[in-house]
């Protein structure tokens, strides 16, 4: 059985993944609307579902192996 995320720009899923490409540390966070133009919920805040989102999009982003790479 496939597990759907909402993968809305901002999202706790989209969250996951940037930070992963981003290579930065596992920390479950998302924006109420946009990225970083609108208020930031983390935990307690955020729902089981919620947190389990931005890991399953962190951990995708990890198991694809792909991150910025910086020049």
């Amino acid at each position: 059985m496939t597990t759907s995320h909402d993968e809305r720009h901002g999202g706790p899923y989209d969250r996951g993944r940037a930070d992963s490409w981003y290579r930065r540390p596992r920390q479950p966070h998302y924006y109420e609307g946009g990225s970083y133009c609108t208020p930031v919920i983390t935990p307690p805040e955020m729902t089981p579902d919620q947190v389990k989102a931005y890991n399953a999009g962190y951990s995708d982003g990890e198991a694809s192996g792909e991150h910025k790479e910086w020049e």
